[in-house]
């Protein structure tokens, strides 16, 4: 069994370098000078790394550099189109695990913040948070597969009061081009962007946040069917007049609930009830003939009795079982969010500018994908004899840490030098802040 494991480490260390490789020369014209290029790689590769938290400052330390000032310049003044590189990355991770039947799922997360000068940070409600809290929330893009998933792209989300406050804008460097947009509007432009970029999928998928007609008019006009969450009180169109998804579950004969597989977890398989309702469609684009299949699909706990509710349309005949099937990938989505911020560093990046946390995001996904694109190209390997589960994604990074990624920089030497390094900036920003504490309690008096 070890020996089968060390056959398989080896096999993962040659897919990451040469996945790692094939990303890097696809963004590379992007990069218009050799030193962003590389700092691009290293930045890639440090996060990463197995390091307590990462910023700036760790990553620079980690990678060797006497101080953060050249990844700093990179995130915020560095000269090189970070839009050019998400359009090159996500048509490329996208085509690494293209499938005709993939499916598209939105969703959008939060990162707590500890101050309100980060770009888009606001008190506002978060999953990820569980309530209200100051957070950033940005909505997301996952490409899944058979072959598997990955997070491909990005909005961040400006509430209202922030995106019309013009001294934050200009102190967080805003482009001028960028207003106030809903999440739903922002799932909109990542669905535009993708069907544009050319990337295979069929389905959309999303929650009850991106449940709304435009959003589900907006899916049809760029050719994609869709599977959303829609909630209790949304009302549905049969030939018997409008009715709550509520009601219309109400009336679903006992033989016609579906107990269905719906996953698998360490404690065994999961199931749930299913009903399938067939409505009229409200969402047909302009200029375009109402044809389709639309229905409403109702989940009902085994035990609670606790509903979900599922607007979903299909050019094509579908099966019950097909819509399960994307319903559930939609749950892909919370995979890549705990991947990427617990593997890749996500929700850590300490940036306050408008460009770096697109540049952070970036980086990040860049790094989340490749670890996802090397475990699909590796999945192939058979342990069914070998009482192994499939290697997660934290356990191929464990193994990377060893045989293919660079070790931190830690010698006596450069931790001294860093220890200095900080001890020196932290006095003088406490002396700045004295400095400042003492003006305005003189203009106060």
């Amino acid at each position: 069994m070890r020996e089968t494991v060390a056959v398989q480490a080896t096999i993962v260390g040659r897919e990451w370098t040469a996945v790692f490789g094939a990303v890097m020369a696809e963004v590379a014209g992007c990069f218009p000078r050799r030193d962003s290029r590389l700092l691009a790689r290293e930045m890639t590769q440090a996060m990463l790394m197995e390091l307590e938290r990462r910023n700036c400052w760790t990553l620079a330390e980690a990678l060797g550099h006497g101080g953060p000032h050249r990844l700093q310049h990179f995130l915020s003044r560095g000269a090189w189109d970070h839009d050019a590189v998400r359009d090159r990355f996500a048509a490329w991770a996208s085509g690494e695990l293209a499938d005709g039947e993939a499916v598209l799922v939105i969703d959008e997360t939060g990162d707590e913040k500890a101050s309100p000068d980060c770009v888009g940070a606001a008190h506002q409600y978060s999953g990820t948070l569980g309530g209200v809290g100051l957070c950033q929330v940005a909505v997301h893009l996952t490409y899944a597969s058979p072959s598997g998933h990955a997070l491909i792209d990005r909005e961040l989300y400006l509430p209202a009061a922030w995106a019309g406050d013009e001294e934050r804008r200009l102190l967080t460097r805003v482009p001028e081009e960028i207003c106030f947009a809903t999440k739903s509007q922002l799932a909109a432009a990542i669905l535009a962007r993708a069907r544009h970029l050319g990337i295979r999928a069929r389905w959309f998928a999303g929650d009850e946040v991106y449940g709304s007609r435009e959003l589900r008019r907006t899916a049809r006009t760029l050719g994609f069917d869709y599977a959303l969450a829609v909630r209790a009180d949304h009302t549905a169109t049969t030939p018997a007049g409008h009715f709550t998804a509520t009601v219309l579950a109400a009336q679903v004969p006992a033989r016609s609930w579906m107990r269905m597989r719906t996953g698998h977890g360490l404690k065994g398989d999961r199931h749930y009830d299913w009903a399938l309702i067939e409505i009229h469609s409200d969402d047909t684009p302009t200029g375009h003939d109402d044809s389709g299949h639309a229905f409403l699909v109702v989940r009902r706990h085994r035990y609670t009795r606790e509903l979900s509710f599922y607007r979903c349309h299909s050019t094509t005949p579908v099966s019950l079982a097909d819509l399960v099937h994307v319903i559930c990938t939609r749950w892909k989505i919370e995979e890549c969010f705990q991947g990427a911020k617990s593997l890749a560093g996500l929700d850590q990046g300490q940036v306050t500018c408008w460009n770096s946390w697109m540049r952070w995001s970036l980086i990040s996904l860049i790094a989340a994908a490749i670890l996802a694109i090397t475990r699909a190209r590796t999945q192939t390997t058979d342990t069914a004899d070998t009482e192994l589960v499939p290697a997660s994604t934290r356990e191929l990074l464990a193994v990377l840490r060893v045989t293919a990624l660079p070790a931190p920089r830690r010698d006596l030497d450069h931790i001294l030098h860093w220890s200095a390094w900080r001890r020196r900036h932290q006095h003088r920003a406490a002396q700045a802040h004295r400095r400042w504490n003492n003006l305005t309690a003189a203009a106060i008096s």
